[in-house]
């Protein structure tokens, strides 16, 4: 089966559950009329399921090739990119200066979501040029913005972004690609890096590699590392492009899935040096780098709504079509359709709801960073930016687990067809695995969430958050509607757990560090399941007060489903970061017996 954007689904979480309507009408978007976004969504979804989701088995069969130092890809691949890019599709959220349309990033967010969906390994490689975009936008000089900027925008070049080494994984500080300034002002970079997504390929005529180095004399650790950007192709004067630059794909990976996407071992410096240029300062390459990594981040956590959606229309479709026993109760003849089941409903209404939840986390995380560069008052700027550094580790962390579990239980509603790779539910599994290890590990999401985020302040954000949602509780609970079931009551126990552990934590985490990360991946599934009950429970209530969305009573069979079977996770979760890291610290006991 094909692939089609959930559009009325997607607009309820993006106005209503991720606040974007109430955001534009408080004037943090400016003149943005809201009402663009049904039409930009029914467009990418258009294109998804003509364009990219008939290739998405094509790139999974074929792969890539590497041969004479060039990446070639997938049949229909550079056709489809350059669709893409010509229909506008990269700009959508660039900077107008460059030749972007400046819709906000939510915006593009939603259309993250549908390339995902649609073909998981294509949208990889503009996920990693909108990264460079802000990177090169936030730190670049203006020579390098003029250069690259506007390319990158268009899509019309491709950017990377290059920061691990056989050594050197989560730990960039331990990187050793060297970098040495050259007479010109320009640096000449040697060094190997691998695991680099899209590091060559046959889409677009140049590639803009991003990449971290350390120069000769350079503090130690993250202290001390440059960021430079390095092209394939040196671009003349005239912006016409010239020789072949000393960066060069000297392997490629041969991984559980992703296929389609080239993860590239680059070599830099068998010929001299690759020519680069210095990003932001000297050894201060790491807070250039930020800017691309949160960026990513929030990607890929919109890649495991995508591939949670894809899984799900799959197994909806197949369980409709699949015929096996009898309902229960059944005097008919012959075998009914699998979905009669109560546990395939059950399953089926598993992968739906915790898909739904990790959507709106992901919308609430970019309307946040939205209004944290669009409000025109400086307090509610430094608010939403610190909702949005908050929200970016769950959306991360929490969104890529639900990909992976979707993605099981697609599998498992196929039975032993799902093992089989004829049917695509196979694919879906093996694409999503990555989701929770790249950019960053969903261990460091944790550990960033307990450390930084939720100690930031005194845990200011997190009360906020807090107190936000037990209004949305509140809500529940008066609206004497018999639908929602014990959603309130679920809820309200979910978002106690939620305060009692943030509280544990915040007194252990200068105290008493291990306890503290003992309990951290916990913590955000407990964050994330709350968090995300609470906001498709807002979105029940919108639905049934606007009539916006069709049938408001799906959602909240919706939100009553994800409470009382998610939710109401809560309370062991808690017990488990309380309880529990006495026994993950004496694990020496065990592992090294």
């Amino acid at each position: 089966m094909t692939y089609r954007a959930p559009i009325n689904d997607m607009l309820l979480a993006l106005n209503h559950g991720a606040g974007l309507l109430a955001a534009v009408k408080a004037g943090h978007y400016g003149d943005f009329d809201g009402d663009i976004a049904a039409a930009v969504l029914e467009e990418a979804g258009k294109f998804a399921s003509d364009v990219l989701a008939p290739l998405n088995r094509v790139g999974d069969e074929h792969g890539i090739k590497l041969s004479d130092d060039k990446v070639t890809t997938a049949p229909g691949w550079p056709d489809a990119y350059q669709r893409w890019t010509a229909a506008g599709w990269n700009a959508v959220s660039g900077p107008e200066a460059f030749g972007g349309q400046g819709l906000p990033l939510a915006i593009n967010a939603a259309c993250t979501e549908i390339w995902s969906a649609s073909n998981i390994a294509f949208g990889l490689c503009p996920l990693l040029t909108l990264s460079a975009i802000e990177a090169l936008d936030a730190h670049g000089s203006g020579e390098l913005k003029k250069i690259y900027l506007e390319k990158l925008v268009s899509g019309e070049w491709t950017g990377t972004m290059q920061l691990t080494e056989p050594q050197a994984g989560s730990d960039v500080g331990a990187l050793r690609t060297r970098a040495e300034k050259a007479a010109d002002g320009t640096y000449r970079i040697k060094g190997t890096k691998i695991f680099i997504t899209y590091g060559d390929h046959d889409m677009t005529d140049n590639i803009v590699h991003f990449v971290l180095a350390r120069l000769p004399d350079a503090p130690a650790g993250t202290k001390g590392i440059s960021l430079f950007l390095i092209p394939k192709l040196m671009v003349n004067a005239d912006g016409s492009l010239g020789e072949r630059n000393d960066i060069y794909p000297s392997g490629v990976e041969h991984k559980l899935g992703m296929h389609a996407s080239p993860t590239c071992t680059m070599t830099m410096g068998d010929k001299g040096g690759a020519i680069g240029y210095l990003v932001g300062e000297e050894n201060r390459g790491m807070l250039c780098m930020f800017t691309m990594m949160n960026q990513a981040r929030l990607g890929v956590g919109l890649e495991g709504v995508g591939i949670a959606d894809r899984a799900y229309q799959q197994a909806l479709a197949y369980a409709q079509e699949r015929r096996q026993g009898r309902a229960a109760g059944s005097k008919g003849d012959g075998m009914d359709a699998i979905i009669v089941h109560p546990d395939v409903k059950r399953m089926l209404l598993q992968m739906r709801s915790m898909t739904a939840a990790a959507r709106t986390i992901c919308y609430a995380t970019a309307v946040a960073l939205d209004i944290s560069v669009r409000a025109k008052d400086a307090k509610v700027r430094a608010e939403a930016a610190a909702r949005g550094a908050l929200l970016t580790p769950i959306a991360k962390a929490f969104s890529t687990d639900i990909g992976n579990e979707v993605a099981y239980l697609g599998v498992q509603i196929h039975g032993g067809m799902g093992f089989i790779e004829e049917t695509g539910a196979a694919q879906h599994y093996r694409d999503a695995r990555i989701t929770s290890i790249y950019e960053g590990t969903n261990g460091i999401q944790s550990i960033d969430l307990v450390t930084r985020k939720l100690a930031a302040n005194g845990g200011a954000s997190v009360w906020g958050l807090i107190e936000e949602l037990s209004g949305i509780v509140k809500q529940v609970e008066t609206s004497n509607d018999p639908a929602f079931g014990t959603t309130g009551a679920k809820l309200r126990d979910a978002l106690g757990s939620l305060e009692r552990s943030s509280k544990w934590l915040l007194e252990r985490v200068t105290s008493k560090p291990n306890d503290a990360l003992a309990g951290a991946t916990p913590y955000l599934r407990l964050f994330g399941s709350t968090l995300g009950g609470c906001m498709l429970a807002g979105e029940a209530i919108a639905a049934k007060s606007n009539g916006d969305a069709g049938d408001p009573q799906r959602y909240v069979t919706l939100a009553r489903f994800f409470a009382e079977n998610i939710s109401v996770q809560a309370t062991s979760l808690e017990k488990t970061v309380t309880d529990s890291a006495d026994a993950v610290n004496g694990a020496d006991a065990v592992l090294l017996a």
